[in-house]
């Protein structure tokens, strides 16, 4: 396996995902929005999970539209998963400050999967208020069309992170692009839109034929978007995070470091420790057994970091584990005390080069 050895710490100024939304709906210009996307003040924002900087770079051949917009890489956030980075782009904040701080978060009744908003095998909605979970109003407020799939409508996520705005779901990704068309006709000065397709197919297949076919889609359904959309409309497409492949690269935990925890979460590209005895030190130490394929950051290096931005509320603080285990390497790092999807060949989570650029692409009227 290639070492990929440098991490890359998540801006959180500048160019990362999380300055896109506030530029748009505060209409003040940044590094990412310049000023003339406001002259006519009308903006589309297309969130394609999973679709990463280098994925994209590497088959710009097969994406003749997306290829044509002006293009930059920026930074995602730590982690580099759907959960986190979601809601960091609706509100417009660091993981710290909104504290959805990964995909699977400790809570006091349990481990919290933050997508699904369930602990085990139950809904946890009524256990775990979304809106006190994440307190951050998304979209500062303002209350833009929010295009995503249908049956998100009812979920404790949507709730977290995209309540307020206007539910407009899609079944079908060809009537997505029906659905933000139609609020565009309708007068909307911003829509927020968001494609998983690409996502699904890395998870199951990898990043090879399946994953090249849908790109090529989704590079059609931004062509028809274009093509239909108003010319005064100014049309941005981003993402949440990269992938890597991983395929049967599974590695357990260490049985010493699973003896040493109480638990964990995360998930297994970002997996935090929980120290059974509140010795940070000595996990650190025994940590190492896998650090020819993961970085190893106490958490008192994480925070003094800044990997999830200049500022952690005491809520993030206490969802956070002891000890981060953050692959370096193109494996999945598994606690044999919990299930997994051993069926995920493309997986995300990590700060690694691969997950944690995105493009941020924009189409001039």
């Amino acid at each position: 396996m290639g070492t990929n050895s440098e991490m890359i710490i998540p801006s959180h100024s500048g160019s990362t995902i999380s300055s896109i939304v506030p530029a748009i709906v505060m209409g003040h210009a940044n590094e990412l929005v310049p000023d003339e996307v406001f002259d006519s003040g009308r903006v589309v924002l297309l969130v394609i999970d999973g679709l990463g900087w280098s994925q994209f770079e590497r088959n710009r051949d097969i994406v003749p539209c997306l290829n044509a917009a002006l293009s930059a890489a920026i930074t995602t956030v730590a982690p580099s998963t759907t959960a986190t980075a979601l809601t960091s782009l609706t509100t417009g904040v660091a993981p710290g400050e909104h504290g959805v701080v990964g995909y699977k978060v400790r809570t006091p009744p349990g481990l919290l999967n933050c997508l699904r908003w369930t602990i085990g095998s139950k809904t946890a909605t009524f256990d775990i208020s979304p809106i006190d979970f994440q307190p951050v109003e998304p979209f500062l407020g303002a209350r833009p069309p929010v295009v995503t799939r249908a049956e998100f409508q009812v979920t404790g996520f949507t709730q977290a992170h995209l309540r307020n705005g206007k539910f407009c779901g899609w079944w079908s990704p060809a009537t997505l692009v029906t659905e933000i068309v139609e609020q565009v006709d309708q007068g909307a000065p911003f829509v927020y839109a968001y494609y998983d397709g690409l996502d699904k197919i890395a998870h199951v297949h990898g990043l090879q034929r399946h994953y090249l076919d849908e790109l090529r889609f989704i590079d059609a359904m931004v062509a028809r978007i274009i093509d239909e959309l108003p010319d005064d409309v100014t049309l941005m497409v981003t993402a949440d995070h990269g992938m890597v492949e991983v395929g049967n690269n599974l590695i357990d935990l260490d049985v010493d470091l699973v003896n040493r925890t109480a638990s964990t979460s995360g998930e297994a590209r970002f997996l935090w420790l929980h120290a059974k005895d509140g010795s940070t030190q000595g996990l650190i130490e025994a940590s190492q057994v896998h650090s020819d394929v993961a970085w190893v950051a106490g958490i008192e290096q994480v925070l003094d970091e800044r990997w999830f931005g200049p500022l952690v509320t005491p809520e993030a603080r206490a969802r956070l584990g002891d000890v981060a285990l953050v692959a370096r390497e193109p494996v999945a790092l598994l606690d044999p005390r919990l299930p997994d999807s051993p069926t995920l060949i493309g997986r995300h989570g990590s700060l690694t080069q691969e997950e944690m650029f995105v493009p941020f692409l924009r189409f001039s009227p």
